[in-house]
């Protein structure tokens, strides 16, 4: 038996050794630098290198040998000679237990893009204020990485985090309570020392057999192998069993999958199959670490070509899509692959690197031809057309390996381990990424092209009457008849702001594009040349990713764009009466308005960029209503609101009047009386009196025609659309509710009682459900919620099948301060 440990730790430290010369290959030297120093950064603490902080930090790697390559780069790039142990003043043991690269790193999945994700694998000795200074030191290791243009994260990692279950809150490259068990499986399989101590759960045999002895669990084996001194404790790092891997946790995680694929959808991509691939044998628990381990332990390095992880990822997952019989995904993974590799065979090489020549073998095994390289390999020159149609198969593939998860769950009767606040916040971000709305402009972010700019475009309007469905469509051509008639249209739209929006934000636009646009009879191009530059002005393309903090909470207007009579303009044929100075919204003998069309175009805190058209005399009221009904009593003033106007007279006059009655309007909305009594504003549009109501849960309208009729119907609660018609004298709302009230989600608001708690219920439309007197928990209750929301099959709301409604509902509790006051708050 000691001849197989001292055997195990042969094996592993070739494998690491072969994986850490594979990583280096073909990589740029600024990653190298990275790759290389990292141990050393932190086995020494001084002010010549990286990652310096002043005070006692911890450092030092057990078991740390620094090559000589280190420390001639050491010396070069920071004139630093480290310290021999007779020169140091003082020997303290070491602070870090491993480093270990995990991920696509030292695999052939990494490529020239690959991040750089490391574990800083500590034990238990160290006190938080010590792991708080760790992290500081990590912060600026990684931002020195990034001045290399190195993607590098470090993650310090406790021994017992995955034997006694501790999570952080999901943020960033957190994924939270989303993974536990599937987390620690990766880490083993893909994970590759950089420096420090072996994995002891590559030492525990896979049988858990010692001297012809089987123990029952895997702490008994390893307190056998102790006893037996086979193995010291203290060589080794220990992060526990892939035991109590459930059924629960399949779904966190192919939600955190789902998550990543905004950003790496190739990647994600794999790894969700690879979840559907592990839950189609449950409750049989054989992941490819188990596989990994009996390899190495049976001396089979050469299996699964060097025990590469993402070679074995994709054997695994190819083999259960051909189980099941699933061609159509089976060639979508392989693309995936393909593309993740990043080799691009159809451009010969005299030197074939070690990722070439398998990504070689493997296509020819899969018969593909030279064409289908070809167009792989140039995806960083692919179009709008072809950029759509990876996006729809990668979208159908990932909603398709999601249901398929609900579905193990339904069967599994899945109660969802993973925490309210952490599902709140990854359903957000899905949300806001692919839940296809007609409001909401989709754009594709693939990150393959490096350019999707179009040389020319051409709108064109088809009216009522005609064969094609009235709108807009967009044409990445000349206006050429015979070009336009034999080349299908990139986008179509009711309305021509959305399609100008969907070309804007999807980078279809360059300084040099030339536009057409064409409405009938009208060929003049200045109105979208002009509406087209006040975008590239107003709205940037590239901005901060939404915070866990937004996510988390209702989404608000931050950039809004109102754009007045782009497609209707009723200044065209009106005359200009200067003797009259009226209103805008009521001009001229006629009492016309002079808004004929109203487009609303806004980011929101969730990113997501939304758009809504009115049209006719009324539609400035009815954009109003619209807009300020998007808006929370509490939310803040958004960032910006610019008013474009494309009248062809009068423009001027026009802006500046429905700027200040939209100022007024967007203050009355978020302005919070000491009575919270309704306020009230008239408008003349278009000769009729209209008033507009301010109440507690949103903006409703209404006409009359003499004051009589006005007075009488506030005095006797009677408009109709109010929201708080609902309620009786008896049924009191809180008016902390109204600070958060927002159309468009269910919200759930708590108040505790002397017998339980009250819960009032807003769905969709700002209407009001109260429950007095509720017993139980209020946590089990949340938690009951957002499983039912989740796991409902009417959540695949479209037709397509491929959407999926992921907003789910928002919790508040209603608190008291020391004074007595109410305040709300949101339940994590």
């Amino acid at each position: 038996m000691q001849y197989y440990i001292n055997n195990l730790k042969k094996e592993l430290e070739d494998l690491a050794n072969l994986k850490r010369e594979r990583a280096l290959i073909g990589m740029p030297s600024e990653f190298q630098q990275v790759f290389l120093l990292l141990p050393a950064l932190f086995h020494y603490h001084t002010p010549q290198l990286p990652g310096y902080i002043e005070g006692h930090i911890p450092s030092g790697i057990a078991c740390y040998q620094l090559s000589n390559d280190a420390k001639k780069r050491l010396k070069k790039q920071f004139n630093f000679i480290p310290p021999t142990n007779t020169t140091q003043t003082q020997i303290l043991p070491p602070a870090i237990s491993a480093l270990y690269s995990m991920g696509s790193t030292c695999s052939l999945g990494q490529s020239v893009k690959s991040d750089l994700d490391i574990w800083i694998c500590i034990e238990n000795n160290l006190t938080d204020q010590q792991k708080e200074a760790l992290q500081q030191k990590c912060r600026l290791i990684e931002k020195w990485a990034a001045n290399l243009q190195v993607k590098l994260t470090l993650f310090v990692v406790d021994a017992d985090r995955f034997i006694n279950q501790h999570h952080e809150c999901l943020m960033g490259e957190n994924c939270g309570t989303a993974q536990h068990i599937l987390l620690l499986e990766e880490f083993y399989r893909s994970a590759n020392l950089l420096a420090g101590k072996f994995l002891l759960w590559f030492a525990v045999p896979y049988n858990y057999t010692v001297n012809n002895v089987t123990y029952p669990t895997y702490e008994q084996c390893v307190n056998a192998m102790v006893d037996l001194n086979l193995i010291e404790r203290n060589d080794w790092i220990d992060f526990g069993p892939l035991t109590g891997l459930s059924a629960q946790e399949y779904f966190g995680a192919s939600l955190w999958q789902l998550y990543k694929s905004i950003d790496s959808p190739f990647k994600a991509v794999l790894k969700t199959l690879l979840l559907e691939a592990y839950s189609w044998i449950y409750p049989k628990n054989d992941p490819i670490a188990y596989q990994m381990r009996e390899f190495i332990q049976k001396g089979q390095k050469h299996k699964g070509d060097n025990l590469d992880s993402y070679y074995m990822l994709l054997d695994r997952i190819s083999n259960y899509l051909v189980e099941i019989n699933d061609y159509e995904r089976l060639e979508l993974i392989r693309n995936c692959f393909y593309l993740k590799v990043n080799e691009k065979l159809s451009i010969p090489t005299q030197s074939p690197s070690w990722r070439r020549t398998i990504l070689s073998n493997l296509v020819k095994n899969w018969g593909w031809n030279e064409q289908q390289i070809a167009k792989l390999d140039a995806c960083q020159t692919w179009k709008i057309e072809q950029v759509r149609e990876m996006h729809e198969i990668l979208l159908h593939t990932m909603m398709k390996g999601y249901r398929n998860l609900l579905n193990f769950g339904r069967r599994n009767n899945l109660d969802s381990l993973i925490s309210p606040q952490d599902l709140a916040i990854l359903t957000r971000k899905l949300y806001a990424a692919f839940e296809v709305l007609p409001g909401k402009i989709t754009t594709l972010k693939l990150n393959i092209s490096d350019n999707l700019q179009e040389d020319a475009l051409t709108f064109i309007h088809v009216a009522e009457d005609r064969i094609n469905r009235a709108g807009w469509y967009v044409y990445n051509q000349k206006p050429i008849l015979n070009s336009i008639i034999s080349h299908q249209y990139l986008e179509y739209s009711k309305y021509l702001v959305k399609l100008v929006g969907w070309c804007y934000f999807n980078g279809l636009i360059a300084d040099t594009t030339q536009f057409y646009y064409r409405n009938g009879e009208n060929r003049n191009n200045s109105k979208i040349n002009k509406l087209i530059a006040d975008l590239k002005n107003y709205f940037p393309i590239d901005v901060p990713a939404a915070t866990e903090e937004q996510l988390y909470g209702p989404c608000e207007i931050r950039h809004l764009a109102i754009i007045l009579n782009l497609e209707d303009d009723p200044t065209t044929n009106i005359k200009i009466d200067n003797e009259v100075a009226n209103s805008v919204l009521n001009y001229g003998k006629d009492e016309l308005s002079l808004v004929g069309t109203i487009d609303l175009l806004y980011r929101n805190s969730w990113n997501e960029i939304r758009m809504l058209h009115f049209s006719g005399s009324l539609s400035v009221l009815e954009a109003i209503k619209a807009l300020l009904n998007r808006m929370h009593k509490n939310a803040d003033l958004p960032n910006s609101i610019e008013i474009f106007c494309y009248s062809e007279h009068l423009s001027c006059e026009i802006k500046q009047q429905i700027k200040k009655l939209m100022d007024e309007c967007v203050d009355l909305r978020l302005t919070t009386t000491e009575n919270n009594s309704t306020q009230v504003k008239p408008l003349r549009v278009g000769g009729s009196s209209w008033y507009l109501f301010f109440e507690r849960l949103g903006v409703s309208s209404h006409q009359f025609e003499n004051a009589i009729d006005f007075y009488g119907a506030v005095s006797n609660n009677k408009i109709q659309g109010r929201p708080l018609n609902i309620l009786d004298e008896t049924n009191e709302l809180p008016k902390e509710i109204d600070s958060i009230a927002y159309r468009g989600i269910i919200q759930f608001i708590f108040e505790d009682t002397e017998s339980g708690f009250d819960l009032y219920i807003l769905n969709e439309h700002n209407q009001v459900e109260i429950y007095r007197n509720c017993n139980g928990s209020k946590e089990n209750m949340v938690k009951d919620i957002n499983d039912f929301y989740v796991l409902s099959d009417d959540r695949f709301t479209f037709t397509t099948g491929s959407a999926v409604n992921f907003n789910l509902p928002q919790f508040y509790q209603i608190t008291y301060n020391d004074s007595g006051e109410r305040k709300i708050i949101s339940v994590n």
